[in-house]
C-alpha cells in the first residue's frame, strides 16, 4: 500500500511537470516557436520567458503550481497577472495521471494511456484557445486508438469509432464546418475506438447534453455571447470520454455485447 502510494505520488508529479509543458505547447504550438527546437534560429526556443515583459524566466519560475502560489500569480519582474490558464492545466494533468495510474498501474499500459489522455487534454487546452482542433494531433490519436485496438489494449470494435463519428461528420458536412469543425469528427473516431461503441455513445450523449447547459448558462449570463458564438465542442466530447471511460458511466451496458 506504501508503494502504491508513493508511485501515485510520483504520477501526481509527472503529469504536473507535463501539463506545464503542455501549457507552453499550448501558446507554441503552429507558431514556429517549438517548446523545445525552433524552426528559425531567429526563434529561440530553449528558454522560457514573461509573454509580457519578456524577461527570462529563472528555474525557480517554472515549478508547476508552486511557482504560481509563491509568485502570487504574478510575473516576478514585471508584476503582470499571469494566466490562471497555468495552474489549472498543471493540476488537471496531474489529476489525469494519477487517475491514468489507479486504473492501468502496470509500467507499460500507464504510459500509454497517460499519452492518450494527455494528447486529450492538450487538444482541450488548444480548442479553448485557438476554436480549432491541429490535424496532426487529432491524427496522432487515431493511431494510438488503431495501436490499442489492435494490440488489445481495449476490448472496443472497429466499426465503434466510424458509427459515432459519423453524426458530427455529417453535421459538418451539411454545416459545411459552420456548426462543427471536421476536427470534432476525427476526435471522435479515436474516442470511439477508445471506449467502445456502449461507452462511446454514453460520452457522445453526455459532450451534447453539457455542451447545451454550458451554451444556455453563457447567453444566459454573458453579454458576450449570442446564438452565433462559438463555443469549442472538444472540451465536451473529452469530458465524456473521462465520465466514460475513468468513472464507468454507461447508459447503454446493453450494447457492450457489440462493442
Amino acid at each position: 500500500m506504501e508503494g502504491q502510494v508513493i508511485v501515485g505520488i510520483g504520477a501526481l508529479v509527472l503529469g504536473a511537470i507535463v501539463g506545464s509543458f503542455l501549457n507552453a505547447l499550448s501558446f507554441r504550438y503552429n507558431t514556429g516557436r517549438g517548446v523545445i527546437w525552433a524552426r528559425s534560429t531567429s526563434l529561440r526556443a530553449s528558454r522560457s520567458r514573461c509573454m509580457h515583459c519578456g524577461h527570462e524566466l529563472a528555474v525557480a519560475d517554472l515549478i508547476p503550481i508552486v511557482s504560481f502560489l509563491n509568485l502570487r500569480g504574478r510575473c516576478r519582474y514585471c508584476a503582470t497577472r499571469l494566466s490562471l490558464q497555468y495552474p489549472l492545466v498543471e493540476g488537471t494533468s496531474a489529476l489525469v495521471a494519477v487517475l491514468v495510474y489507479f486504473n492501468h498501474p502496470e509500467p507499460l499500459p500507464f504510459f500509454f494511456w497517460f499519452l492518450v489522455w494527455e494528447t486529450a487534454l492538450f487538444v482541450v487546452i488548444y480548442d479553448l484557445r485557438h476554436q480549432i482542433i491541429p490535424w496532426s494531433v487529432s491524427l496522432f490519436l487515431v493511431v494510438l486508438a488503431l495501436i490499442a485496438l489492435f494490440v488489445g489494449l481495449t476490448k472496443s470494435h472497429i466499426l465503434a469509432g466510424p458509427l459515432l463519428a459519423l453524426p458530427l461528420f455529417l453535421i459538418s458536412l451539411y454545416s459545411r464546418g459552420a456548426w462543427m469543425g471536421w476536427g470534432d469528427g476525427v476526435l471522435e473516431l479515436s474516442l470511439g475506438w477508445f471506449l467502445g461503441l456502449s461507452a462511446g455513445l454514453t460520452a457522445l450523449i453526455l459532450a451534447f447534453w453539457s455542451g447545451a447547459a454550458v451554451g444556455i448558462a453563457l447567453l444566459a449570463l454573458s453579454k458576450r455571447y449570442t446564438m452565433r458564438s462559438e463555443v469549442p465542442f472538444a472540451p465536451f466530447l473529452v469530458f465524456g470520454a473521462v465520465a466514460a471511460y475513468f468513472f464507468h458511466v454507461d447508459f447503454f451496458s446493453i450494447l457492450t455485447l457489440l462493442s
